[in-house]
């Protein structure tokens, strides 16, 4: 195909809408971390600034090769995927109570962000290798071991959020790749058998209680409960309007932890209220939208398992962070998408949806569903 159908290809409106939104999310951070002093730039929004840039850079990257390629490389990719997690677990350092982080030439990376990318191509590749291959429960235990080993190791560290990650990226690509609706009953069943064994034995005390809390929040209010209270008082208080940028009593006074992270839907709901929240509600759903229409234009069924994947990922983490700060998600520290504070995060993002651009750009008129 020729470099002018290519670029004729390239969906514009994505790249403007991650730019829109990388932008409230500078907006956002710079008020949550602003202590009323000195510039409201903080070294945070700096730091989200060069991440970034480099976003940019690395989503121009993505456009230039064939998306084959990588399918090609899989198997070192998915080697270094599990390195790296292994890495993480030997060489990793602590912060709030998880070891998820490791210092590479003077950043802090969080591998497991990077893992979620990994194994969404190394799985729609492997799919897509055995597409008509996958009518039986055993002609799925390579691909649930394939997802299995990474998302152990990330429940390790412990980071619950980023492992059920890994759940839905294995559902919702078996799904797309034809596997019949039996099976996956079957698979989902045997799932939802594993959560007693997982509960005791598994899950560390503190995750118990984060879920438990989703339930009565003001069973401690003091502890695992205090992040959701003041979540809620924060958001409810925003009313229609917000209180204002820089004005949200709840976030200037900081009570609310990790509100320039985790909790940065707070600091929408209450600066700039419903109709600030619908604004990145709506900016949300037009990129989700585009994207599942790239999926379905896709040229074979790899490009269109590698952006359902995606896809699945961002609304996952949109619907788990969102409803975590309104109570009706268990806290998990999954980061809002393009919104919370982490270059790990941000730069995965942006390499993701250069991914999906680089399938769209290569499409033809095809389509999955």
């Amino acid at each position: 195909m020729d470099k002018k159908k290519l670029v004729k290809n390239l969906d514009f409106l994505i790249i403007i809408v991650v730019v829109l939104l990388v932008i409230y999310s500078l907006v956002m951070i710079s008020s949550a971390t602003y202590n009323g002093e000195g510039s409201k730039i903080s070294s945070l929004v700096k730091q989200q600034i060069f991440w970034f840039i480099v976003g940019l850079g690395a989503m121009v990257l993505t456009l230039v090769f064939d998306y084959h390629i990588l399918g090609k490389m899989s198997k070192f990719i998915y080697i270094a995927v599990i390195l790296a997690l292994v890495a993480v677990e030997a060489y990793g350092y602590t912060r709030g109570g998880a070891q998820r982080w490791i210092e590479i030439g003077g950043f802090s990376l969080q591998p497991s962000e990077f893992a979620k990318l990994g194994i969404i191509i190394t799985l729609a590749w492997s799919l897509y290798k055995k597409e008509d291959k996958l009518n039986s429960f055993t002609s799925l235990i390579p691909a649930i071991i394939h997802v299995a080993i990474p998302m152990v190791l990330v429940l390790k560290q412990p980071d619950l959020g980023t492992s059920l990650v890994f759940a839905v990226i294995l559902i919702s690509m078996l799904f797309m790749a034809g596997v019949k609706f039996k099976v996956l009953i079957s698979l989902i069943g045997a799932g939802v058998a594993a959560i007693p064994p997982m509960w005791f034995f598994v899950l560390d005390d503190y995750q118990r209680n984060r879920i438990l809390t989703l339930f009565n929040p003001h069973s401690d209010p003091l502890g695992t409960g205090y992040n959701v209270i003041q979540s809620i008082i924060a958001v409810g208080s925003g009313k229609l309007t917000g209180r204002g940028l820089y004005s949200g009593s709840q976030s200037q006074l900081n009570f609310v932890p990790e509100q320039h992270t985790d909790f940065i839907f707070t600091v929408v709901g209450e600066e700039l209220g419903f109709i600030g929240a619908i604004i990145l509600l709506t900016l949300y759903l037009i990129l989700i939208m585009r994207l599942m229409a790239i999926a379905r234009k896709a040229k074979d069924l790899f490009g269109n398992l590698v952006v359902v994947g995606i896809v699945a990922v961002l609304m996952f983490q949109i619907v788990e962070n969102i409803g975590m700060t309104i109570g009706i998600m268990p806290v998990t520290g999954i980061p809002l998408p393009f919104m919370s504070y982490g270059g790990s995060s941000l730069l995965v993002n942006m390499i993701s949806v250069g991914m999906a651009l680089n399938i769209g750009m290569r499409r033809h008129k095809t389509e999955f569903f």
